[in-house]
């Protein structure tokens, strides 16, 4: 439970108006399209909803007032958090913008801050900061020079390397489009088939005579063939946990545009369950995509059952999507609720399974991170490579390192192994 729905501060300091309750509906829709703003789906049908709800049980105690808002505002598990930092910062006090503001630059920082409260959403701050009026600029005699640094390529590296989890609403769009621009080269294999080759090194007697009966059988041109190449099948693991939401709900835009850009590519998102959305990406509408992965995903910013979901992965699809030697990308932060229990076994088998097991987690943004817990040590003897995925930066390098040989991250992962025994 919110520690702000817990408070029982009075009904005047819910900024609703005076007496007469005049401003009541007016502060409902501007606390509406704030949450708007941070990204939640709040349209004109929900605020009228929200005054009928408050109509009806009223504003006597501040948590009922928090819980009915909740009721009406919120329908998912990672909406929770916005709502109660927007409902925190807009419902203080009567000089509520004023506040805000105080509280969003460093220099005006006091005593109305309270210290006991998590570091606000950067999708809250910027929702709040747009719903203050816009000041009139001042008439100037001197001719004012507009520059514009939109996209510019300093914005573009702070764009890269800033992490998902720290991104603004527009900042995140911005990522979306850049992501959606996204290529991911994997170094193409040989397969068992051949294909006509005049420069390889392998005869093609078959061809041979076929080409010599076609000329009568007096003359026999040498005909030769080499293996075929193809780029092997990729196959996406990623969780969809409470502490992976930001960051799986960027690389689902991710995993949609490698669907729409290569053959062969299956995903699969777990948390408590192993769903299959390989169907759902291949929509070319990203958003229509997204909303059918959505709907389909029961689980999601749920609990964590790594090793029951490779299990679940292992009996029902390992034959069907592992069988032309794929590269399997394991997303997770390895954090398991059940202790990694059977997860050694699991990881082994999904290893022994694949032409290469790349994982990514988000947790190797921090220098000092080690593999210590349970599930970490239980995964890192069975992966080829080990990388960070929580920017830009770090999805663009992931093409380097499946475009390279499978022997170069070897030093590296030799050290990762000896952390984790």
């Amino acid at each position: 439970m919110s520690d702000d729905a817990n408070r029982h501060d009075p009904a005047p300091n819910l900024v609703l108006g005076d007496a007469d309750g005049g401003r009541l509906a007016e502060n409902i829709m501007h606390f509406a399209r704030v949450l708007r703003t941070a990204g939640l789906p709040v349209g004109p049908g929900k605020v009228l909803d929200a005054i009928d709800a408050v109509s009806q049980v009223g504003v006597a105690s501040r948590r009922d007032f928090y819980w009915t808002l909740h009721a009406v505002f919120v329908n998912r598990r990672d909406q929770r958090e916005v709502f109660d930092q927007a409902f925190h910062f807009f419902w203080r006090n009567p000089n509520l913008l004023e506040r805000m503001m105080g509280m969003l630059l460093p220099a005006m920082r006091g005593e109305e801050a309270p210290e006991d409260k998590p570091e606000l959403s950067p999708r809250v701050a910027e929702a709040l900061a747009g719903e203050r009026e816009p000041e009139r600029p001042q008439e100037q005699e001197e001719e004012e020079i507009e520059l514009d640094a939109a996209l510019s390529v300093t914005d573009r590296e702070v764009l890269a390397e800033k992490d998902f989890e720290k991104m603004t609403k527009d900042e995140l769009d911005r990522a979306r489009q850049a992501i959606k621009r996204m290529r991911l080269p994997i170094k193409p294999v040989k397969t068992r088939r051949y294909r006509a080759d005049p420069g390889g090194r392998r005869a093609d007697l078959r061809a041979t005579l076929r080409a010599s009966a076609r000329q009568g059988g007096d003359l026999i041109w040498l005909k030769k063939r080499s293996r075929r190449r193809e780029n092997p099948p990729l196959v996406v693991l990623c969780d969809i946990s409470g502490s992976m939401d930001r960051y799986a709900r960027m690389l689902l835009h991710f995993l949609h545009a490698l669907t729409n850009d290569r053959d062969r590519v299956h995903s699969f998102l777990f948390g408590t369950r192993l769903t299959n959305i390989t169907r759902h990406l291949r929509d070319r509408d990203p958003d229509a995509a997204i909303d059918k992965v959505t709907a389909a995903v029961e689980d999601w910013a749920g609990g964590t059952r790594i090793g029951e979901s490779l299990h679940r992965f292992n009996a029902d699809w390992s034959r069907r999507v592992l069988s032309q030697g794929p590269v399997v990308l394991l997303i997770t932060d390895g954090l398991d609720r059940e202790g990694a229990a059977g997860l050694e076994v699991e990881m082994e088998r999904l290893h022994k399974s694949c032409r290469r097991l790349i994982w990514l987690n988000p947790l190797l943004r921090y220098d000092g991170y080690a593999p210590k817990t349970a599930g970490a040590r239980a995964m890192i003897p069975h992966v080829d490579e080990f990388r960070p995925v929580h920017n830009l930066d770090s999805l663009a390098k992931l093409a380097d390192t499946l475009s390279r040989s499978e022997s170069a991250a070897t030093g590296e992962m030799v050290r990762w192994k000896k952390l984790a025994a």
